[in-house]
């Protein structure tokens, strides 16, 4: 079958590695010079299927309100009477019931689980290096209420199997040696856990997919999809109309523009996040592998002789400034606890816009259109969840029992019709 991806993120690029191992003739469309220049670029580093919870939890609403008036805030909200924005934070609130929450991280859990297992395998076929480390993860706490309230955490991590490991201040400081441990006061290890360069990821594995005999079309403006009611007819770019059997929109915060005009109501929503990426100067202080500050919500990760920091959410629709005020959060975490590992001075700041949905699981599967696939909606886990996501998408298309349940995870729990 003739396949056409809209988006070369992670999400396109693994999903066109499946689909053309699965022996369908596949091309990548995106506007940009290469693969993984948008939010794939320069992510936290982390592969976290223990952490696969939906941002959408009881509580939230209460806590977010005093995150407003943290001087590092992890959430900051842009004022705007924008329908869109209010509607998604809207339904997002919905969500925030124990029962809702559930419901929705045994979806992102059952996905993210499944994407490691797959990620494995690929790793096994291919040999693909992007500076991966298979040491864990580890979450810490700067206050005693913190780890007092990690017991709901703790039984969904041993509900689903998950290993995990309460530790000390000193038991964090022999896991992460660089840490200052009197900044903290216990920590959460997640041992199954990766890390690695999502940038380097994707790129690699698009280097294989073009061996298998992907065709990447870069600089392509994507501007619609024509259609007769049922089938896409055609992807209308800026350098004409491309045809094919059938189409996956991959296109991360910017697919719902796309799938409006067919009478799609996709609640995807760009909630930016910030990084730093700094070189090592002193290996002593330097992280191990990924450590969480849970206070700034912030990851520390070392990606070979670089600290990648990242973090934060904001709510401002499709802005891409990088105001000084998010660097210092960012900054503040890895000098508070990393302090000196890294040459701040030669600090690479970066955003990128998340895909997010109300629920927190992404939107996989077929819409009503007979020959249009959505993989779209990851948030912060699309590195974490794209393996299992673009495998499962590739059976599906294929015609194949996908190993997981995914009757739950396609459009239509949205929009039925």
């Amino acid at each position: 079958m003739n396949i056409v991806i809209l988006g070369a993120g992670v999400i396109g690029v693994t999903s066109a590695w499946y689909l053309a191992k699965a022996g369908h003739d596949v091309t990548i469309i995106d506007r940009q010079s290469g693969a993984a220049l948008e939010t794939s670029f320069a992510n936290a580093g982390e592969i976290s299927p223990g952490y696969s919870s939906p941002w959408a939890a009881p509580g939230i609403p209460q806590k977010a309100l005093k995150w407003l008036f943290m001087e590092h805030a992890p959430l900051i909200v842009r004022p705007t009477l924008d329908p869109a924005t209010i509607g998604w934070m809207l339904a997002m609130l919905r969500n925030c019931t124990r029962e809702r929450y559930a419901l929705n991280k045994g979806r992102m859990v059952r996905i993210a689980e499944y994407s490691r297992d797959c990620l494995m395998d690929l790793r096994a076929e291919t040999g693909i290096q992007y500076d991966q480390r298979m040491q864990g993860t580890l979450e810490v706490f700067r206050t005693q209420k913190q780890i007092d309230n990690i017991g709901k955490d703790v039984e969904v991590l041993r509900a689903g199997g998950v290993p995990f490991e309460l530790l000390d201040s000193a038991a964090c400081k022999a896991v992460e040696p660089g840490i200052d441990a009197s900044k903290i006061v216990g920590g959460l290890r997640l041992p199954n856990d990766e890390t690695g360069d999502c940038h380097k990821f994707t790129t690699e594995l698009a280097r294989r997919a073009e061996a298998l005999g992907v065709k990447f079309l870069y600089n392509v403006d994507i501007r619609s999809l024509r259609h007769d009611g049922e089938r896409i007819a055609a992807v209308e770019t800026g350098t004409g109309d491309i045809t094919a059997d059938l189409f996956v929109g991959a296109l991360g915060s910017y697919t719902p523009k796309l799938v409006r005009p067919l009478g799609l109501d996709l609640p995807v929503y760009p909630v930016k996040g910030y990084s730093i990426t700094l070189p090592i100067i002193n290996e002593a202080r330097a992280p191990v592998s990924t450590v969480m500050d849970e206070t700034y919500k912030v990851a520390t990760t070392r990606l070979g002789d670089r600290i990648r920091v990242g973090g934060m959410a904001e709510i401002a629709r499709f802005n891409l400034d990088l105001p000084a005020a998010r660097r210092a959060t960012l900054t503040h975490s890895v000098e508070d606890l990393f302090g000196g590992a890294g040459d701040q001075t030669q600090a690479q700041f970066w955003c990128g816009l998340r895909p997010m949905t109300p629920d927190g699981t992404p939107v996989i599967g077929r819409t009503r259109y007979r020959n249009f696939y959505l993989n779209t909606g990851h948030g912060t886990l699309g590195w974490t969840m794209s393996c299992g996501s673009a495998r499962v998408l590739s059976d599906l298309i294929s015609g194949v029992r996908p190993a997981i349940a995914t009757d739950d995870l396609a459009i239509s729990r949205y929009s039925p019709a």
